[in-house]
This record gives C-alpha cells, sequence and structure tokens, in this order.
C-alpha cells in the first residue's frame, strides 16, 4: 500500500503548514497556520480516507438556534462541514477526502475552505462561543 502519511505530511510541507505534532503509528497530524486562523487541526490517515477536524467553540445544550444557525451557513461552505462531537457540545469543522487519488489542489481547497468559513464567519463564531 501506498505510504499515505508521507503524502499528506509532504502536503503539509509545501502548503507551509507548521506540524506541531505528527505519530506515524496512530497517522495523525496536529498542523497549525494562525494567520489563516488555523490552530490545532487534527489531521488523521484512516485509509481510504483522510479526516480533517478543526475544534471551533463549545455550545451549551439548549443552542438550538446556533444549531440552526450551523446547519443553514453548512449549505454555504465549499468543503466540509460543522459538525458535533459525541458529547453534542464541541462544534468542530470536519472534512474527509479520499486518499487513493488525493492531490495537493483537493488536500489545499479543504484548507482554503477553511481558512475562508474562518475569515467569513468569524464575528459569528466567537458569538456562539459566548453563549
Amino acid at each position: 500500500m501506498k505510504d499515505y502519511f508521507g503524502v499528506v505530511k509532504d502536503y503539509l510541507n509545501e502548503l507551509q503548514l507548521e506540524i506541531k505534532y505528527e505519530n506515524r503509528s496512530e497517522c495523525v497530524f496536529m498542523v497549525s497556520n494562525e494567520q489563516e486562523g488555523i490552530i490545532n487541526l487534527i489531521i488523521c490517515v484512516a485509509y481510504p480516507i483522510v479526516i480533517f477536524e478543526q475544534f471551533l467553540f463549545e455550545v451549551k445544550p439548549d443552542a438550538y438556534p446556533v444549531f440552526k444557525e450551523l446547519l443553514q451557513k453548512n449549505r454555504d461552505i465549499i468543503h466540509g462541514a460543522f459538525v458535533l462531537d459525541d458529547t453534542g457540545r464541541k462544534v468542530i469543522f470536519r472534512d474527509s477526502l479520499q486518499l487513493e487519488n488525493l492531490d495537493q489542489n483537493e488536500f489545499g481547497a479543504t484548507l482554503n475552505s477553511l481558512s475562508l468559513l474562518l475569515s467569513e464567519y468569524s464575528e459569528q463564531i466567537i458569538n456562539f462561543s459566548k453563549n
């Protein structure tokens, strides 16, 4: 099988993301590009896919209006979506891509989508995190 962990690492380096943590045996990276608003983005190489997860904020259990807005915003996101973690309290940006035919443009498109989302929607995200 192809060394997809190595492929992903090469893409991260080419896209100038700071690799804060990597574990080849667990196939996990934690990367940042603070200029783009990306802080501690988790990338998991889990054949046949690569998963991107960026924690955004925590919500209270009675946050129906927040959930409604996030679901509506999902429609505008080019790559990825807002999701909740298993606790239902943490809002995460998540995307997954197929590894078999992954290229740098597709990989970069997910990162660009996250950066764009964070820049265009930052005020709302900050307000949600205060509720």
